[in-house]
């Protein structure tokens, strides 16, 4: 699958969101890394991504780590041409709704560059040393994401039905 930087003629619509697969796996770590977001533990994570396809071509991504009663967004990057077209507003509320099907807890993410927009999702900054042992234990939280990351979360348990 080929990643693409800006949509084409055909592929205009809103892209179509699906479970990741292994096959999408070099076209997700090529957006990652496009995005400078790291690699640690997407593989091993990859089960539960969700990806934003168009035309054949992977335009956005986004995962979730489980981690016993919690779980870590991770990974969230949309091409450049891409953004701002909803398309990681759809992979977010996608991801927040299969954790809260799963009856995750609480849901975190580590943010350098994006704290302004996940409060839009119920997401709240908080100290770094307030998240859970085994969301401090994931790859992102020892070292793939700066210390200087944004800690986020959001309650799952009060937005369940």
């Amino acid at each position: 699958m080929a990643l693409t930087t800006a949509p084409t003629d055909i592929a205009l619509a809103r892209p179509r969101l699906r479970a990741a697969t292994d096959a999408d796996l070099p076209a997700i770590e090529r957006l990652l890394v496009a995005s400078q977001l790291p690699l640690d533990g997407v593989r091993e994570s990859l089960k539960s991504f969700v990806v934003a396809e168009s035309g054949g071509d992977l335009v956005g991504v986004a995962g979730l780590e489980g981690c016993r009663e919690n779980a870590l967004l991770r990974s969230v990057a949309v091409a450049d041409g891409w953004r701002s077209r909803g398309v990681g507003r759809a992979l977010v509320e996608r991801v927040i709704g299969e954790a809260e099907s799963r009856g995750v807890h609480a849901l975190y993410l580590l943010t350098t560059t994006a704290e302004r927009w996940f409060p839009s999702f119920g997401f709240r900054a908080i100290a770094r040393d307030a998240a859970p042992a085994d969301i401090r234990a994931t790859a992102e939280f020892q070292g793939a994401c700066p210390a200087s990351a944004t800690v986020m979360c959001r309650d799952c348990t009060r937005h369940v039905e």
